[in-house]
């Protein structure tokens, strides 16, 4: 039996130590046979993006014989392998670890990446050999002397001297480029960081006649006009697009086959429940990080690998800046529920937070949400999304619980919950009400969309209770209900209907009208006659009123 290459992403190493290899060499050969000079390839982390750059880099260096690798892969039965293997210099470069907190610190850090490539190739280069002008540039490289403005063209100098050693073309491959382009954005230096590596990136690959073939990974696709702008080069293929789809992630077919070498075939349905539900193109894949946990795990339970390989800080980020129509969103994803936009491929960090467009995008294209629909509509698509599984419907969930559980400190949120399922409503209402006054600056409060946050802010504390089905907005007898709790084990446990007003002082003058209109409601639209039919005798029925940031609720309890 192999070994599974958990956390293995140099090619050499997965093959040598014979590692379990999923084949995906054919790539080599779209690319060699490309009209596009340089090609960008965005996938969601953990996707397999490294190791089929180490990939390419072991089939196309010149520096050692790599025949031995690819003698069982696909590749080494094509025309392309016997004509470009082990031809050309190739220079590689990782972003993944450049992840600081200000511009000085990720451009050291970056300059550190170039400069030890640059040593990586010193035996190769007559340094004496070069013209004054290179010579010197090159030094300074090495001996951390060079200038900002050196390092922005070092990619194209050094591809310059590696092409005149061999008179041959070179390949450059990076990785993860657009990691410190996220730390930027996040840590507040983006606009410096932007023009860096905008420059270094065209440096490399705008007008070089030194280089052969380019190839990009990073989760996103960052605006041509920022990044890429005057490359007429580049050809860029998303998870939107049919090319290259099946050479990130596992196919069915090749799941099917993993699951089946390891004697977890009939796993496969519970394994497809959790890790599935991603279209790349036409092609449905799977999470590899998340399948070769998941048969790795002694026990092989089905846990959130994937969702524990990320901090998830730039989602945090997002869910905290949106609009309150992005909770409402949120809200629906958790149901199960998905929501139609437009899909924007060139992601502008600057202008996310201008439009709930630009983070359903980012969310799309960084794996966490997925297309179940798509609609090309005057020139532009549009999608319904959802959330793709079980295991990012947990990161969702967590993030969510995590934030509030930081803002109401002391465990008060799982008294406040307990209280709730427990029918002590005096108790929940005093918590729930310190909760809004310390944390609903989060939901931003207005007159105008008032009722709506503070259904979307309770459902937020409401995904902590895991162990009860949470309706919302749902038909029920002769209406559409705010919020139904049901326990999904226990019958005999209390079922809780919600019904959210707000004081409308033109209307009712105290809350306590209020609150009884909101519990008449339950009574006429007959709320309860749905969960009845379900087993549910046990009723709760609540009013919960509100007048800017102040709460009051009044119960009802049906008998049995």
């Amino acid at each position: 039996m192999k070994r599974l290459p958990i956390g293995i992403s140099d090619f050499r190493r997965v093959i040598k130590d014979n590692n379990y290899f999923v084949d995906k060499s054919l790539i080599i050969q779209e690319l060699i046979n490309s009209n596009a000079q340089i090609t960008l390839l965005p996938r969601p982390r953990r996707f397999g993006k490294t190791l089929n750059l180490s990939m390419l880099r072991y089939f196309f260096e010149n520096r050692e014989d790599s025949e031995e690798l690819f003698k069982d892969l696909a590749i080494y039965q094509t025309e392309e392998f016997r004509e470009h293997l082990n031809r050309y210099p190739v220079i590689f470069l990782s972003f993944k670890d450049i992840k600081q907190r200000d511009f000085e610190s990720s451009y050291i850090k970056l300059y550190s990446l170039i400069r030890r490539e640059f040593m990586r190739h010193y035996k190769e280069i007559d340094v004496e050999s070069l013209d004054f002008l290179d010579k010197l540039e090159y030094l300074n490289i090495l001996e951390g002397k060079a200038t900002q403005s050196s390092i922005e063209e070092s990619l194209s100098l050094l591809s310059k001297l590696l092409s005149q050693k061999y008179n041959q073309q070179v390949v450059i491959l990076i990785d993860e480029y657009d990691t410190p382009i996220h730390a930027s954005y996040l840590h507040g230096y983006y606009n410096e960081f932007i023009e860096f590596i905008r420059n270094l990136l065209s440096g490399a690959f705008k007008d070089n006649d030194f280089l052969y073939r380019g190839v990009i990974t990073g989760i996103l696709r960052v605006s041509r006009e920022s990044i890429f702008s005057g490359l007429n080069n580049i050809a860029t293929y998303t998870i939107s697009d049919t090319r290259y789809s099946n050479r990130f992630g596992f196919t069915v077919n090749e799941t099917k086959q993993i699951l089946a070498d390891f004697g977890l075939s009939d796993k496969y349905e519970e394994v497809s429940d959790s890790y599935n539900g991603y279209k790349i193109g036409e092609e449905t894949i799977f999470n590899p990080w998340s399948i070769l946990n998941f048969i790795d795990n002694p026990k092989h339970e089905l846990l959130p690998y994937w969702a524990n390989t990320s901090s998830n800080e730039l989602l945090k980020h997002l869910i905290n800046i949106s609009s309150l129509n992005f909770k409402k969103s949120l809200e629906a994803w958790l149901n199960g529920e998905s929501i139609r936009t437009q899909i924007d491929s060139n992601i502008v960090f600057s202008e996310i937070e201008k439009n709930d467009k630009n983070i359903y995008s980012l969310l799309f294209f960084s794996g966490y949400l997925k297309c179940v629909n798509k609609e090309l509509i005057e020139k532009t698509y549009h999608c319904d999304l959802t959330i793709p599984n079980k295991e990012v419907h947990y990161i969702f969930r967590n993030i969510i619980s995590s934030w509030l559980n930081e803002s109401f400190r002391d465990d008060r949120l799982n008294t406040l919950l307990q209280a709730l399922i427990g029918g002590d409503v005096e108790l929940f209402e005093e918590l729930f009400s310190e909760f809004v006054l310390e944390t609903l600056s989060f939901y931003d409060v207005n007159k105008k969309n008032e009722e709506a946050v503070y259904h979307a802010f309770l459902l937020g504390i409401l995904i902590s209770l895991n162990d009860y089905e949470v309706i919302s907005n749902r038909e029920s007898g002769l209406g559409r209900v705010d919020i139904i709790l049901l326990h999904k084990e226990d019958k005999n446990r209390l079922a809780i209907i919600m019904e959210l007003k707000k004081i409308n002082k033109f209307r009712e003058k105290t809350k306590e009208v209020a609150l009884d209109k909101a519990l008449k409601q339950i009574e006429d639209k007959k709320y309860e006659v749905e969960i009845k039919k379900r087993g549910y005798s046990n009723i709760l029925k609540m009013g919960v009123v509100f007048d800017g940031k102040r709460v009051w609720v009044k119960p009802k309890q049906s008998v049995r």
